[in-house]
């Protein structure tokens, strides 16, 4: 009997023999070959690891000649041919003796092992069996860690109620009781100045802790940066960039930081964020893979907490997910995922991943950044402005849940208080002023009170260097603002799920192209500017963004200046050196900061940070000033609205209370647990469906009762209403001035408003979407089109268009003239619609640029050459005058109705 064994071809050396030449057959005779052979060493051993010491054995084995041995090398094995006896033993001996023997001879780390084609087949199996074990035994431990850590998100905010040792009050106090309560109140342990996100963030903070909380805020909760974001909750995409190219630790743990609160948002307000998919398209084929590495390792940072892992989409997929994108060239597209604002319609709690836990953060130190912006946003979420990734969240609500919360834990909290200037005692031991409270000022009866504090928190955003100056006049600024403009265009600009993100402007900026609540926002710029409680979007800036746009979409769509229907501008306060000039590389990192006199300031951050700049804030100030506080218990701590909200709560306000599909689910998105409150406040509407629920205005799903419920919700004048407890004046401007009559009656009756006060109220408002929101835009368009861009044809067809109306060839049509043609083409064939007067002044009030009250045949024409370029859309008197020219086509009544028009 004959045994082999195959050893692998490392063990022989690459010699030359003259075996080597011999064809197969006689390698095959050298195989046979007597192994017992004695013959005398002639080269040197063909294995690399033998010792000299073992050349006699190799003999007695057999190896010695060469060319049985060295016949047998193949590429890969080594054939090692035996007889049925040992050579030395003379017994029977099986392979695994003869390699046993063989092993022995061979220097570290070689060894031998049997082997065979069985053999390495069992030994294959035995290993994929080895591995595949392992990788199920680490993917069914993966999913259980996963489930757990849902779980322990899920439960986080009980635990977080359970700690609480803070009573939580079901009515929500008044303004008139909040106001008694800083009055009366001796001492409190924390004074908050500034009502955005992170003002209430720090009062919610500490009023959880057990601390004496007041906080008071000059204008409206939210009325500041807080509400004229991007509405994204994001991780920092861009950050992390400049965290990789510039090896830059701390921007990189801010990115990390901001998506563990990303998560913590999207579970303790899930009525009020969602994640958003945003898609990031492709031109160039290296760009593909460079982008694609920037988004995956964004995932990888965000860990557990990414909302959905990010993906590449071929260019037929990008187009159909995309329809209004560019098409030539397009490579392929990227999408990420961050969060949104949850809108009207139904949404789903997003299972977060994570076990939110709290954490104690180190101050953050004032740096100056270089570099440029990030290309890559992510959403998530999402969300997205200049800002990066995330998810979407109703900001200007988002705030007022926050600070709700406070107040219904016993913060002592009142919007309209501004803070004249601080209290100071002298200290009996060192001998040096500490701040000690302020003297506030209601602004709307005037009456001024002090406020006393332990402590005094300065969290006025952008105006944070005003209150520390009121400390000290010497103190050196830390804020450098910078203004970001959005504008709100119509929806069909994009899909209803996806947002799109331009990651390289003409000027290296990034533009986030964002649906929000059934329309598009587009932006943002980031440019120095001073700082202003009433920031004004300028026209530059708004063509800026249209132009950008105009670059990612299909040609197809045309991009009109008139479909603009709101514009903001937002002020950032931005962290920066004061000699620094370039606030686009500036990183939005927050510092906690405390004067010789005890006043505690925290700037800078973002939106999505705020509750961790806020639980580091009062860290710093309990330390300072040596407060008996508990640790943080805001992680997991669920917000107004979030108890008892579920995705389909929206149905049981339809079935219950006989509401309007969508205005059922606005409501639930909205008040999330507390929709049930505003449905009960609501009229009924004396029609068959929907049985309760007047609309403010058509197009939205804003209802009056939300007016009532606004006031309860520390609502103190109409532009609280159409700006933060609804966002009529975000979405459309005209809208929202359709609605405003409505809104002040009802506050003026609940309020007690007199007259004098009701017109003050509108007209105020109005100035307020004229100057902040873009209303004037319009007109400008109007009177900035001096000259008439019409061609012979055109003028011709106006002016006999123009003449329909004013067949007295005044020069100018009135109200008369246009009631006259609607008359006359309703009894012959046409139009069947009443329009009152007050709707006619206002038809024709958007086309008067002198404001005489009558539209002259220049003022016609400049319409007209406007809505030729794109300047005006959707005017309801050119759409009134072409139906009427063309006898109304034929087509049935003709609706006069404002059909989404821009400013």
């Amino acid at each position: 009997m004959t045994r082999c064994a195959i050893l692998p071809s490392r063990y022989v050396a690459s010699v030359a023999t003259p075996t080597l030449e011999r064809d197969w057959s006689k390698r095959s005779r050298a195989l046979r070959s007597d192994w017992r052979s004695e013959a005398p060493l002639s080269r040197r051993c063909v294995f690399p690891g033998c010792s000299c010491q073992a050349q006699a054995t190799h003999r007695r084995f057999g190896y010695q000649p060469m060319s049985s041995v060295a016949a047998l090398h193949r590429p890969e094995r080594l054939l090692i041919n035996h007889k049925t006896r040992n050579p030395v033993s003379g017994n029977v001996c099986c392979v695994s003796e003869l390699l046993s023997d063989f092993s022995k001879c061979l220097k570290p780390p070689f060894f031998l092992e049997e082997g065979g084609p069985a053999m390495a087949f069992r030994k294959a199996l035995k290993r994929t069996a080895v591995i595949g074990g392992g990788a199920v035994a680490a993917a069914f431990g993966l999913s259980q860690l996963i489930e757990y850590r849902r779980t322990q998100a899920r439960l986080a905010h009980v635990a977080a109620e359970a700690d609480l040792k803070v009573p939580y009050a079901d009515e929500l106090p008044s303004r008139q009781a909040q106001l008694a309560a800083l009055q009366n109140t001796e001492e409190f342990d924390v004074l908050v100045v500034g009502g955005g996100a992170t003002g209430v963030g720090c009062a919610l903070d500490a009023v959880t802790r057990n601390l004496k909380t007041a906080l008071v805020e000059r204008s409206d909760f939210s009325s500041g940066t807080s509400s004229r974001s991007t509405k994204l909750i994001h991780g920092g995409v861009r950050y992390l960039q400049k965290a990789i190219m510039h090896l830059d630790y701390e921007q990189y743990m801010m990115v990390k930081e901001a998506l563990h609160e990303r998560a913590n948002l999207l579970e303790i307000a899930p009525h009020l964020s969602a994640p958003l998919p945003i898609m990031l398209p492709v031109y160039k084929w290296w760009q593909l893979p460079y982008y694609w590495a920037g988004i995956k390792m964004y995932d990888l940072v965000a860990g557990i907490h990414c909302l959905k892992s990010s993906y590449v989409l071929s260019k037929t997929k990008a187009l159909e997910l995309f329809p209004m994108l560019k098409k030539d060239k397009l490579v392929g597209a990227i999408v990420y995922y961050d969060a949104e604002p949850s809108g009207g319609g139904l949404l789903f709690k997003c299972s977060v991943r994570a076990r939110l836990t709290a954490g104690c953060k180190k101050a953050k130190s004032i740096t100056s950044l270089q570099g440029s912006i990030c290309l890559i946003y992510t959403p998530p979420p999402a969300i997205i402005c200049s800002e990066e990734d995330g998810g979407q969240h109703n900001d200007a609500r988002m705030n007022l849940a926050i600070g709700l919360t406070a107040a219904r834990y016993g913060a002592a909290m009142a919007n309209y208080t501004e803070v004249v200037h601080l209290l100071k005692t002298k200290d009996p031991q060192t001998g040096k002023e500490k701040v000690g409270g302020a003297r506030c000022r209601d602004v709307i009866t005037g009456k001024e009170f002090d406020v006393k504090a332990k402590c005094v928190i300065n969290a006025t955003g952008p105006f944070t260097d005003s209150l520390r100056k009121m400390d000290n006049q010497e103190t050196q600024n830390i804020c450098q603002p910078s203004a970001g403009v959005h504008i709100v265009i119509p929806g069909y600009y994009s899909p209803d799920n996806m947002g799109l993100l331009d990651p390289a402007t003409s000027d290296g900026r990034v533009i986030f192209f964002l649906p929000w609540e059934k329309v598009t926002i587009a932006g943002t710029t980031d440019t120095p500017t001073k700082v202003t409680a009433h920031p004004i979007p300028g026209e530059d800036d708004i063509n800026f963004i249209l132009r950008e746009v105009r670059n990612y979409l299909s040609p197809d769509v045309i991009v009109r200046r008139g479909d603009v229907l709101a514009a903001w501008s937002g002020i950032r306060p931005l962290v920066t050196d004061p000699s620094s000039k370039d606030t686009q590389s500036i990183c939005r990192n927050h510092i906690v900061s405390i004067s010789d006199s005890g006043l505690v300031t925290i700037a800078g951050g973002k939106w999505t940070t705020y509750r961790s700049m806020a639980e580091e804030t009062l860290d710093a100030a309990v330390k300072a000033h040596s407060l008996p506080a508990e640790p943080c218990k805001t992680v997991g701590l669920q917000l107004e609205g979030g108890k008892g909200w579920t995705p389909t709560l929206y149905i049981r306000l339809v079935q219950d209370y006989g509401l309007e599909n969508e205005v059922a689910q606005h409501l639930a998105s909205t008040y999330g647990g507390k929709a049930f409150d505003v449905a009960k406040m609501a009229q009924v509407t004396g029609q068959r469906w929907p049985i309760v629920g007047k609309r403010l205005v058509s197009e939205f799903p804003y209802i009056e009762s939300e007016v009532l419920y606004a006031i309860k919700e520390y609502a103190c004048t109409a532009i609280d209403v159409i700006a933060r407890r609804t966002r009529l004046g975000f979405l459309n401007v005209q809208a929202a001035d359709e609605a405003l009559p409505r809104i002040v009656q009802i506050m003026g009756k609940e309020l007690d408003w007199c007259q004098e006060r009701k017109t003050a109220e509108l007209e105020a408002a109005r100035t307020f979407l004229y100057q902040e929101m873009g209303y004037r835009s319009r007109s400008e368009q109007l009177t900035k089109t001096t000259e008439i861009n019409l061609d012979y044809h055109e003028v011709v067809r106006y002016k006999k268009r123009f003449h329909k109306f004013d067949k007295e060839s005044k020069g100018f049509i009135t109200t008369v003239d246009v009631q006259r043609v609607l008359e006359r083409y309703r009894s012959l064939q046409s139009i069947n619609v009443h329009i009152d007067e007050n709707a006619l002044h206002d038809i024709l009030n958007e086309v008067d640029l002198n404001k005489n009250g009558q539209v002259e045949i220049d003022e016609f024409m400049q319409l007209m050459s406007a809505v030729k370029k794109g300047q005006v859309s959707d005017s309801r008197l050119a759409i009134l005058m072409k139906s009427a020219e063309e006898t109304l086509d034929k087509r049935g009544p003709v609706t006069v109705d404002r059909s989404g028009g821009g400013v």
